[in-house]
């Protein structure tokens, strides 16, 4: 999925990289013990690595209880300058409808904390 978002690429690394920043948009807490990251919504917890992370272009997640990962990616279009979110996540057919609808939800929340 790809979102275009108003806000400069280090402003939205930094959202996509730290705890607090996936904290305020993505989930109802984040903790970080090295690598590895404890995302919490609704009291549930679900753990990942980060396996990637390369300052202002890409963070990637790999979820520790499958072999599924979900990954941000910003790129600037050289023309228009425009700054774009690239979202690589992981569903089955019959779950591709619903994981979208989070995803925009999500960043909906996310463009709203930015002022995009």
């Amino acid at each position: 999925m790809e979102y275009v978002v108003n806000c400069s690429p280090k402003v939205l690394y930094n959202r996509l990289s730290t705890a607090s920043g996936l904290s305020e948009w993505f989930a109802d807490n984040v903790s970080v013990n090295g690598k590895k990251y404890t995302f919490t919504w609704d009291g549930a917890e679900q753990d990942a690595e980060l396996a990637l992370k390369k300052e202002n272009l890409i963070v990637r997640f790999n979820w520790l209880d499958d072999d599924s990962y979900f990954e941000f990616r910003i790129t600037r279009d050289e023309l228009t300058g425009d700054v774009s979110l690239l979202i690589t996540d992981f569903a089955d057919d019959d779950e591709l409808d619903e994981i979208r609808s989070l995803w925009d939800s999500q960043i909906t929340t996310l463009k709203h904390l930015m002022g995009s």
